[in-house]
C-alpha cells in the first residue's frame, strides 16, 4: 500500500503546506498590524528568501524599510530580512518551524515568530534557543524591529 502524499503544485513551487482559512487570515492580519511600522519597516509576504544557496519562503518577511523599484523587480532576495514570521499550518509539525527558525539564524535572520493558530500563541524567537511567548491576550513586544502589537487583534 503507498502511503506516500501526493504534493500540490503550491507545496512543490514553495517549498511549504498550502495554508489553511485560519493561517490566511492571521497572516493578513498580521500583515495589517504592522501597518503603524510602515514608515520604518517594509512588510513582505510569501517572498523568495535565497539566503547564501538556502532558499525558503517565509510567511512573511520584515526588512528595514527600502525603496520600491517598479522597473526592476526582484523574484527573491539575496539579503537576510531582520524578522521572519512563520505560520504553522495543520498539515506541519512544530519540530519542522522550530528547525526552520534555527536555518534562519544561521542565515542572518535577527528574529523569528513563530504563530500557533489553534493556541493563539506567538513564538518571538532572538535565537534558536532563546524566546518568549504571546498570547492572544497579550501585546507582543519584539526589540529587534523595536515593534509592539496586540495579539488580540492578529487573533480576531
Amino acid at each position: 500500500m503507498d502511503t506516500t502524499l501526493e504534493l500540490t503544485r503550491y507545496e512543490t513551487e514553495r517549498g511549504k503546506p498550502v495554508p489553511s482559512r485560519n493561517h490566511a487570515s492571521v497572516q493578513t492580519n498580521l500583515i495589517f498590524a504592522f501597518a503603524p511600522y510602515r514608515n520604518e519597516l517594509r512588510i513582505l509576504s510569501e517572498i523568495g528568501l535565497d539566503l547564501a544557496k538556502w532558499e525558503s519562503v517565509p510567511d512573511i518577511a520584515v526588512y528595514p524599510k527600502m525603496e520600491i523599484d517598479f522597473l526592476h523587480d526582484e523574484i527573491s532576495m539575496k539579503e537576510p530580512p531582520l524578522t521572519v514570521i512563520e505560520i504553522l499550518s495543520p498539515t506541519q509539525s512544530l519540530q519542522e518551524l522550530v528547525s526552520k527558525a534555527e536555518k534562519y539564524f544561521e542565515h542572518g535572520v535577527k528574529s523569528c515568530w513563530l504563530a500557533l493558530l489553534s493556541l493563539r500563541n506567538v513564538y518571538v524567537f532572538s535565537s534558536p534557543t532563546e524566546y518568549t511567548v504571546f498570547t492572544h491576550k497579550d501585546v507582543l513586544n519584539d526589540p529587534v524591529l523595536s515593534v509592539e502589537m496586540p495579539l488580540g487583534e492578529v487573533f480576531s
